[in-house]
């Protein structure tokens, strides 16, 4: 029985095209390829690791002596890298402990800090020293969402339109195919986005204590399925869009929010700026609003300082997916004199992707780094997000008062020089 199309029209023939079933990738066999075992034998086995290894050496002549040792077993890196030929071993410094009242972290917590940076930790220990002494800061999540954007293509732009009140009235059914994917999955709405004859669906999910870049991919990839099923005048659907923007910043991020949307603030008495940071914090305000219109001149996502800077040393330390920086680094800085003379500052990431479960987290340092924090397994994701706009805010503060005070150089040629 043919389907009638969405407008009561006649249908065209239309071809969809559902997402390619997933499938394993392996690289073709070739003389100069890396090495890996043969299908069915174990690729994390030490036997496998040592021919990289001497395959390494014998095309470039250099003998892993360093990324060849580690303490972890390689096989608790699968599903988290390919051809494991060793590891890359990344300094660690600890800052604090920061005091932090937030309503999942609640005390004080050491910070763990992957970087290369020399005056990287020096700074945020300072900037945490000046949090502690006003008293801490208070961190809120206020949102928290991971989307996937699926693209589906139409002849006219009714058509588009038409499928867009379609898929309100069958939001249920599609919520349904999404969620039988995983247990910890949660479709909370469909956003529709029209133009041309296109109509691209953001599929807003929560997914518990995962990144959920994974999870929510299999989830949609469900319900596209399940459409394309009943929409006969689909003509092609392509499950990214390039709308959930995944792994870049982006405007629509810094707005409807990707991972947790967290605002870390305190208020620090102006004895304790001047005293500490040698910083006035008139000033500091001046400063922020001069800076302001050079973060609009140059079309940034962030008229901050540089919280970059945390949340990536915290993603290495604690085995978060590095890349999710492209969102995280959207950062959204006010600051003011309060009427007792008081210097209010307040950051909220609107897109930090942090996962204390799964991906990188299980894997030998960063698990160390995650217990340390309190924040390993399930049921401390909030807590993890708070920690990290805790040590972001920090940084801001730190190199506010550096900036103000003309040590921001000099600082940085003391402790961050290394010619070796």
């Amino acid at each position: 029985m043919e389907t009638p199309s969405l407008d009561g029209s006649a249908p065209a023939a239309p071809t969809p095209a559902p997402p390619l079933a997933p499938q394993a990738i392996r690289a073709p066999d070739h003389p100069r390829a890396v090495p890996h075992a043969k299908r069915g034998d174990d690729d994390y086995a030490a036997e496998a690791i040592a021919r990289r290894q001497a395959f390494v050496t014998e095309l470039t002549g250099v003998t892993l002596q360093h990324v060849g040792r580690y303490s972890l077993d390689p096989h608790t890196a699968i599903g988290n890298i390919e051809n494991f030929s060793g590891v890359a071993q990344v300094p660690i410094g600890f800052a604090g402990p920061l005091h932090i009242n937030g309503e999942h972290a609640q005390g004080d917590f050491l910070i763990p800090l992957a970087t290369t940076e020399g005056s990287l930790v020096a700074s945020y220990n300072r900037g945490i020293k000046v949090l502690n002494l006003s008293g801490g800061v208070t961190c809120t999540v206020t949102a928290s969402a991971m989307q996937r954007a699926p693209v589906f293509v139409f002849a006219t732009a009714r058509e588009a339109r038409a499928f867009r009140d379609w898929t309100q009235e069958h939001l249920a059914e599609i919520r349904t195919a999404a969620e039988a994917t995983d247990p910890f999955v949660k479709l909370l709405e469909i956003e529709t986005y029209l133009a041309s004859k296109f109509a691209y669906l953001r599929f807003v999910y929560d997914t518990g204590d995962a990144a959920g870049q994974n999870m929510v991919g299999l989830a949609t990839y469900a319900a596209c399925n399940w459409i394309g099923e009943r929409v006969p005048t689909i003509r092609r659907l392509y499950l990214e869009s390039n709308l959930a923007t995944d792994k870049k910043g982006s405007h629509v991020n810094i707005l409807r929010t990707r991972g947790k949307r967290v605002t870390a603030e305190t208020t620090i008495p102006r004895a304790v700026l001047l005293e500490h940071l040698r910083a006035d914090p008139d000033l500091i305000v001046h400063h922020g609003r001069v800076a302001n219109i050079g973060a609009l001149m140059a079309g940034a996502h962030n008229n901050g300082l540089h919280s970059a800077n945390a949340i990536t040393a915290m993603f290495i330390a604690t085995g978060q997916d590095v890349a999710n920086v492209a969102e995280g680094s959207a950062g959204l800085l006010y600051s003011e004199i309060t009427p007792e003379g008081a210097f209010y500052i307040s950051v909220t990431i609107p897109s930090l992707i942090v996962a204390t479960h799964g991906g990188g987290t299980g894997l030998a340092t960063q698990r160390e780094c995650l217990e340390v924090l309190g924040c390993r397994g399930k049921g401390k994701v909030h807590k993890l997000a708070e920690i990290v706009a805790g040590v972001v805010l920090a940084g801001e503060v730190s190199l506010a008062g550096a900036i103000i005070a003309n040590e921001w150089v000099s600082a940085h040629e003391k402790l961050g020089r290394n010619d070796k």
